[in-house]
């Protein structure tokens, strides 16, 4: 991403107040993510709840929709694989790592109660790419959040990392699964 020159900047202050509404509108005609970063930053009514809400409906429908046909396994990683980027966009928009936290757990949830026995297919990409994001979650709990909110997402992460910890493939993963959220502090 460019970082924007002192020239720039001063072209900037120089445009009036229609100039510069014009630019924003067609910038954001341009690029959802930034429109949902203005309408998160601007609105009143936008609140991180909301955010949550909308983020956690388009994971749900990614799992819920998406996921169908012959090769399900293809079709859950690729899931996967958008409901983390969802979290990720959720995170850029409102600057709220712990949003970001949520809804990758709430992915989680969503995988443990629908789609385990997928676990035991002959490909290993969905339980690969849903111990990664068990291990994602155990390293961004501990450094972006307050240790009051710690023990509030052990439990469930804990016993996520014990039923990965219990599939035979979690033998043969290339990296280190832990065995559960430390709190070190």
């Amino acid at each position: 991403m460019p970082v924007p020159t002192a020239d720039f900047k001063k072209a900037v202050a120089r445009l009036s107040d229609k100039e510069k509404e014009a630019l924003i509108l067609r910038a954001t005609r341009r690029d959802a993510e930034l429109y949902d970063t203005f309408r998160f930053e601007l609105l009143p009514d936008v609140t991180l709840e909301g955010e949550y809400e909308a983020a956690a409906d388009r994971i749900h429908e990614l799992f819920n929709v998406a996921v169908t046909g012959r090769l399900l396994n293809r079709s859950l990683v690729k899931a996967l694989r958008g409901a983390v980027q969802e979290a990720a966009r959720a995170r850029r928009v409102t600057k709220s790592k712990q949003l970001e936290i949520d809804l990758s757990l709430y992915a989680l949830r969503l995988i443990f109660e629908n789609y385990t026995g997928q676990f035991d297919s002959v490909y290993q990409g969905f339980f690969v790419g849903t111990a990664r994001l068990a291990v994602r979650l155990t390293n961004l709990i501990p450094k972006h959040l307050h240790e009051d909110l710690w023990l509030e997402y052990k439990p469930e992460l804990d016993d996520f990392l014990t039923q990965l910890h219990g599939r035979k493939k979690s033998r043969e993963l290339k990296f280190e699964l832990p065995r559960e959220l430390t709190l070190a502090v």
